[in-house]
């Protein structure tokens, strides 16, 4: 039996495990043992255990406890964690997501212990290596075994940054596999959005109507930690809110919520308290968000994950970041990048209200990712 190590520590990690556990369970239970590592790299414990409960991802086998730390703070103390456990455990490879430091981290450790590496959302780049996900991303490409890209863009970027995408079996890291398998995304889309309608009350908690109201989210630490971005972005949805008379529901991330408190101008934030439109509320469930996501007008976010998520649910989104990995959302018309400034938030609002024409391609695959990646694991890993 093929023996994975699967390594999580944010939200969207657990999110994306999600389809990976399931289609296990569901599909090659007596194929794939699945072993989870939690990091603990994110903010708040107690909200990233509701989510895998929430999810159905495996009970983690180990927790590492990091906390919020520096980046070279976190990453080290995941290195040294991991470096013990896939010694432990001897996995067949370890499987990582996304590009976070957990990410970053489980590639170093696995790449050193000749341990092979598989890579789910391979190939995303926004191109600005002052992010340090894009450094995350690019570091774990380079040092994985298996490299499972989410669209056919993610697959152009490898091929330009050398990497043979129709390379010879056998694989290894001097000769990776690169295959197209869709997005996870989808998958956990489709599977939990008619679960969720059903179990998700948070329309009637906040007394919100369909297509009545705008979701926004904010927690990327170029937004939090730069007071004159956060100032500009809680500007502008607070001027949306009241020139158009629109519900903005903004449930508010941990470290938002610090720097709001910090950061955030007094008056602006005296002003936004006082206006009923502006619904700032404490983190939610996932099947919140895709209730919330399924029935808003519009979508406003700095979340890699939630500006694909508003394409599944055929809403548009006002991006607030100066690039994106899924410039396919850009270029088709269904997103608009507006950075941190306030006339450009308001000016993609204004013009995503008045467009008519959208149109949705299949970008992201047929939401059956989880299983190919399955697959493909038993198919290149198995002895």
């Amino acid at each position: 039996m093929l023996k994975i190590l699967t390594v999580i520590g944010a939200r969207p990690q657990v999110i994306k495990a999600a389809a990976l556990s399931r289609a296990i369970r569901t599909n090659f239970q007596n194929s794939i043992q699945e072993v989870i590592v939690d990091t603990g790299q994110h903010y708040d414990a107690n909200l990233l255990k509701n989510f895998i409960d929430e999810l159905g991802v495996s009970v983690p086998a180990y927790n590492l406890n990091v906390g919020s730390d520096s980046h070279a703070a976190q990453t080290a103390k995941i290195i040294i964690g991991l470096d013990t456990i896939i010694e432990k455990e001897n996995p067949d490879a370890v499987v990582l997501f996304g590009d976070t430091n957990s990410t970053l981290s489980g590639a170093l450790t696995a790449s050193k212990l000749d341990c092979p590496v598989v890579h789910i959302e391979a190939g995303l780049r926004s191109f600005n290596r002052q992010m340090p996900e894009e450094i995350n991303r690019i570091a774990c490409d380079h040092l994985s075994t298996l490299l499972f890209a989410p669209t056919l863009g993610g697959l152009e970027n490898l091929e330009n940054e050398g990497f043979n995408i129709k390379a010879p079996i056998p694989y290894s890291l001097n000769n990776p596999g690169v295959f197209h398998c869709g997005d996870l995304m989808l998958d956990n889309s489709i599977y939990f959005a008619e679960l969720a309608e059903k179990n998700s009350s948070i329309l009637n908690d906040l007394e919100l109507r369909p297509n009545e109201f705008v979701l926004s989210t904010v927690h990327r630490d170029n937004n939090t930690d730069n007071p004159e971005r956060l100032n500009a972005i809680f500007r502008s949805l607070n001027q949306i809110s009241k020139s158009k008379k629109i519900t903005v529901v903004l449930p508010l991330h941990p470290r938002t919520k610090k720097a709001v408190d910090a950061s955030l101008n007094t008056e602006l934030y005296d002003d936004i308290k006082a206006n009923g439109l502006m619904k700032i509320i404490s983190p939610i469930s996932f099947m919140d968000t895709i209730v919330l996501e399924k029935n808003a007008q519009m979508i406003i976010t700095d979340s890699g994950g939630i500006q694909k998520e508003a394409f599944f649910f055929k809403k548009p989104c006002v991006v607030l970041r100066n690039e994106s990995e899924w410039m396919e959302l850009i270029h088709n018309g269904n997103n608009i990048l507006a950075g941190a400034d306030e006339q450009e938030i308001v000016a993609a609002y204004e013009v995503l209200i008045n467009k008519t024409d959208f149109t949705y391609p299949g970008f992201y695959g047929d939401g059956k990712a989880a299983i190919f990646i399955c697959q493909k694991l038993i198919e290149h890993l198995s002895e």
